[in-house]
């Protein structure tokens, strides 16, 4: 019964697009509107008790397991772009980095990237500011998007 509350208590720090997105129970959905508004203690921890209640006729699993997805996009998108940093930094420093990416992503545009790297290099040589170092890494999110 305390897991239940304490899970209405995760719902109630959440957005209401968040929240919609969860296919509530109305009776659940205007107890967690209705706990956002009071401010007192007291009032508040009853609030969260009834919540509590309501959970019980509500299938934890699929709220916990949506909660944990939200939880964990950040950690994803974290993954994502430090793989593309990766990418862009081997493209850079290894001669057959182009042909392994090529390899590992059939879509990507071979000539355009080699093209870019070839600028980046340019850049650098010539202490301009990087441009092109900029639009590989664009490139490079595009392609793993």
């Amino acid at each position: 019964m305390d897991a239940l509350q304490d899970l209405g208590e995760r719902l109630v720090e959440l957005d209401a697009a968040r929240i919609a997105m969860l296919d509530l129970p109305e009776p659940l959905l205007e107890a967690l509107r209705a706990a956002r508004r009071i401010t007192q203690h007291e009032a508040r921890r009853r609030q969260l008790q009834f919540i509590g209640r309501l959970m019980r006729e509500v299938d934890p699993a699929p709220i916990r397991e949506r909660l944990r997805r939200w939880a964990d996009a950040p950690n994803a998108e974290k993954a994502r772009l430090h793989l593309v940093e990766r990418w862009r930094e081997r493209l850079l420093a290894e001669r057959g980095a182009l042909a392994l990416l090529c390899d590992e992503r059939p879509g990507a545009d071979r000539d355009g990237l080699a093209a870019l790297i070839a600028e980046v290099h340019a850049e650098r040589a010539h202490r301009e500011p990087p441009r092109a170092y900029r639009e590989l890494y664009r490139s490079l999110n595009r392609l793993f998007s």
